[in-house]
């Protein structure tokens, strides 16, 4: 039974993505860095173990990845779900919201996939998952931020599926649209009345619906699947 680690993955899509990779038949732990009282909440419910660290925290990270190891086993799939937004216009962002979301969103999934990159080489098998957003494609005023961060995920997501094919080892990007979490409760209603006009499925995606994305991608048999960004936007982009 392979082992599989999502972080950010005690509510929302990272939720939703570790409970359908324990309906697969994956051993599932999921990371957490805030409100340890929702993860508490999560693994009473779902009996998957959540373990707390800063994404951003390289040290933490290995020390997270050991810890996940030593309780399930070797990490052979790795989800990096965890994100934050800091919005702002860039005239207005300051040097501390910028740099709190790339060290988040894109140096957090360096860490991650630093620390569980060896040993996925050394068993030739692995698969990486790093969450992207439709926002990374198409941009979106007022999220310099985290548009640079996503958009970035590609890159580094494309540079390491030519490292790892070799050994077995897959990294794709899943890139949602606007999907019905708590990231996208905080966007005002008139806001949100107008990303809707943009979508032509017409409403938000579910959180079930991105991980059916993931669970595909992390498959045995997907191993032939390297390298890409798959979009599950409802048509909001498409390119």
């Amino acid at each position: 039974m392979r082992v599989a680690l999502v972080t950010g993955g005690s509510s929302g899509i990272g939720a939703a993505t570790a409970e359908a990779l324990l309906a697969a038949g994956y051993r599932v732990a999921v990371n957490f860095a805030s409100h340890p009282e929702v993860a508490q909440s999560f693994t009473a419910r779902t009996g998957i173990p959540a373990f707390g660290w800063n994404v951003a925290d390289e040290v933490a990270c290995q020390a997270g990845v050991a810890r996940v190891e030593a309780a399930l086993g070797p990490v052979e799939v790795l989800v990096n779900n965890a994100g934050i937004t800091r919005d702002a216009m860039l005239h207005r962002m300051s040097a501390e919201q910028w740099r709190e979301v790339l060290d988040v969103n894109l140096g957090g999934c360096f860490n991650m996939c630093r620390a569980t990159i060896g040993g996925m080489r050394d068993r030739r098998f692995g698969r990486i998952v790093n969450m992207g957003s439709v926002n990374g494609l198409s941009g979106q005023a007022g999220q310099t931020n985290y548009a640079a961060t996503k958009a970035g995920l590609i890159g580094f997501t494309k540079a390491l599926a030519l490292e790892g094919a070799s050994r077995n080892i897959t990294a794709n990007v899943v890139a949602p649209g606007y999907t019905d979490t708590a990231m996208v409760d905080a966007v005002p209603p008139e806001a949100m009345a107008r990303i809707l006009a943009t979508v032509p499925a017409g409403r938000l995606a579910t959180a079930s619906e991105i991980a059916r994305g993931v669970v595909f991608l992390v498959a045995d048999e997907s191993a032939f699947i390297n390298g890409i960004t798959l979009s599950i936007n409802g048509g909001k982009y498409m390119a």
